[in-house]
């Protein structure tokens, strides 16, 4: 059978019309983890677990798992086998070959469940999980659980909100995105202590979600490029001061604008060109599938940007790469004079 979606997965569930053999994986890590303890607990039932849940993990022999999984269940319909983040790239031919041929061969009265809490697939270059996902999309059920988008995503927030005893609009869910990004791991632990704070049945509004939520890394730094872009001094200087205060990186804070600079000259030379930004998707599908809200976001703040200047941008960007991983210079230092040496590169571009 062909790959099942979370509406189809969600339905089994629910119906308790299980199927042999579970593979869970894809971005959103929280659903991936969600998702795996309502299979396993329905799979593995109430009674007598120590009998009828077995867990491994990613690097458990074949043969260990494949005992498990022919066992009987012990007073019951079924059993369920669980394997977490099995580590698929390390193992050999021979030990791929024994998990095929156990996921080919799973009895019914066992639910195997595989899902990947940790591990992230390259779906594009391992050779090894493409074949194994056709595998078991063909002996049993593979999910691909993605990160969730837009309004779906603030529809979910609000019912999570809801189910918490808490009210979210759909204004202040986005807002909530915004702030600390798509996952579901990191929105799902600010709800918790948003709905906290405002008790029973409070209503999470912007002052709590302003008060209480630190911004992400990529969030924060997309609002430092804009500010460096528009001649935002005091901004670009305050941003600063609030990654410093996140405790985040100063190598991830120069990762993460050197990104957005790229995706800036990357959006100019296409439109420059006679192209448009939206054809980057395709060249670089590694970069901006899924993602393609960066480079409409680039074309836009990049208008009054040269070539000639996001290049020097760039180059700024290196020789505080460079430093950073050599220089005995406070590394706030560093940062600060990047930022002084990019806002004069865009202030030039302003006044010639």
């Amino acid at each position: 059978m062909p790959e099942i979606t979370e509406a189809d997965l969600r339905k089994q569930i629910e119906k308790a019309e299980l199927d042999t053999l579970y593979v869970l994986h894809g971005e959103e890590k929280y659903l991936v983890r969600s998702y795996a303890n309502k299979l396993i607990g329905k799979a593995a039932g109430k009674s007598f677990t120590d009998f009828n849940l077995q867990r491994f993990d990613g690097d458990a022999p074949a043969d260990e798992i494949a005992a498990a999984v022919e066992a009987l269940p012990f007073m019951a319909e079924r059993k369920c086998v669980a394997v977490s983040d099995l580590n698929l790239e390390a193992r050999s031919a021979q030990e791929i070959s024994k998990l095929n041929e156990l996921i080919a061969g799973i009895p019914e009265t066992t639910v195997l469940v595989i899902y990947l809490p940790s591990v992230e697939i390259d779906y594009r270059k391992s050779a090894k999980w493409k074949a194994f996902l056709k595998a078991a999309a063909k002996y049993g059920s593979s999910v691909q659980l993605k990160l969730r988008e837009g309004a779906e995503l603030e529809k979910l927030l609000c019912s999570m909100a809801s189910k918490r005893g808490c009210e979210l609009s759909r204004q202040d869910a986005a807002r909530l995105v915004s702030m600390c990004g798509k996952g579901l791991e990191q929105l799902s632990h600010e709800l918790d202590k948003l709905c906290a704070y405002v008790g029973g049945s409070g209503a999470i509004t912007k002052k709590e979600i302003d008060l209480l939520t630190p911004r992400s890394l990529e969030t924060t730094v997309f609002s430092l490029a804009r500010a460096l872009l528009s001649g935002g001094y005091d901004l670009a200087y305050q941003l600063l001061d609030q990654l410093f205060f996140q405790n985040e990186e100063p190598i991830m804070i120069l990762a993460a604008l050197s990104s957005s600079y790229l995706d800036l000259y990357r959006a100019r030379a296409a439109v420059q060109s006679g192209g448009s930004s939206s054809g980057l998707a395709a060249v670089f599908p590694a970069d901006y599938k899924g993602k393609e809200f960066r480079l409409r976001n680039a074309e836009r703040d990049g208008k009054k940007l040269s070539l000639e200047t996001l290049r020097e941008s760039l180059d700024i960007l290196l020789d505080t790469d460079l430093a950073l991983k050599s220089s005995r210079t406070s590394d706030r230092i560093l940062l600060e004079k990047m930022i002084a040496r990019l806002l004069l590169a865009a202030e030039r571009e302003r006044i010639r």
